[in-house]
């Protein structure tokens, strides 16, 4: 399945800040980054719920945002994109 997980956090102490790159190596350990703050990560269900309880315990809820949507299949049917995308669908071959 295929996830986005778009977060922001606060970062207005340094405690916030180290939040910040821990939510973010925990997101590249399951997909790539198509924003700042958002990922497209495809995963099994066991990989989403992993992914989830790593994300829950980086983030603080009193001053955080986590969101994770699932898309659905097939995803070329559902997501648009405009200007510059750096999308690897690493699924597929990279030299054709």
């Amino acid at each position: 399945m295929w996830v986005i997980v778009a977060y922001d956090v606060s970062t207005e102490m340094k405690t916030g800040r180290k939040r910040l790159r821990r939510v973010a190596q925990v997101c590249k350990d399951y997909g790539q980054r198509v924003q700042k703050s958002v990922f497209e990560c495809q995963v099994n269900e066991m990989k989403f719920e992993e992914l989830r309880r790593r994300l829950l315990k980086e983030i603080d809820e009193k001053e955080d945002n986590l969101r994770l949507y699932r898309l659905t299949e097939p995803r070329e049917f559902h997501v648009e994109e405009y200007g510059l995308a750096s999308t690897i669908f690493f699924e597929e071959p990279l030299i054709v």
